[in-house]
């Protein structure tokens, strides 16, 4: 079986491969199951005018892909820089079971990330953000809560 170094060198793979070739920023990951990756990616942001198409998200959705499920379970995730906070999202929404990362977002910050702004707004009460946050009273959403609530074909996640 594959050691951690050789999987996280895969995810380094996949962030020089970004890099050298202009598809985003310096991050790659790789999904691991049963010591077989079975998803990978490089930052493709600038390469898809896309702000999610992060390694961590490009990896987790082929992941999903290959193995055609919404649940991780039972995989761990190397990727090459500490996950900002969409990709920690994603992490936990996946059930991805570990991570191992190398660089930290301190050290992103560093070359010009933006992480550490995102984990401090996410301290502050939504009117308190930098980004102006405003909740709307709609009459339908306490319906479509009910709707979820009752449904009994769901499929939870």
């Amino acid at each position: 079986m594959k050691s951690h170094e050789e999987f996280m060198g895969e995810a380094f793979a996949e962030a020089f491969q970004s890099v050298n070739n202009n598809i985003g920023g310096p991050f790659g990951a790789v999904v691991v199951k049963e010591g077989k990756v079975i998803g990978k990616g490089g930052n493709q942001v600038v390469s898809r005018n896309d702000p999610t198409a992060h390694a961590e998200i490009v990896a987790i959705r082929e992941a999903c892909e290959n193995l055609k499920t919404f649940d991780l379970s039972g995989t761990t995730l190397y990727a090459t820089c500490e996950p900002c906070p969409m990709c920690l999202s994603a992490i936990y929404w996946a059930n991805i079971d570990k991570v191992f990362y190398s660089s930290t977002r301190h050290d992103a910050a560093g070359i010009g990330f933006r992480d550490n702004h995102i984990y401090g707004e996410l301290e502050q009460r939504p009117e308190n953000r930098s980004l102006p946050f405003h909740q709307i009273d709609h009459p339908h959403a306490a319906e479509l809560f009910r709707a979820w609530g009752k449904k009994t074909d769901k499929i939870p996640y």
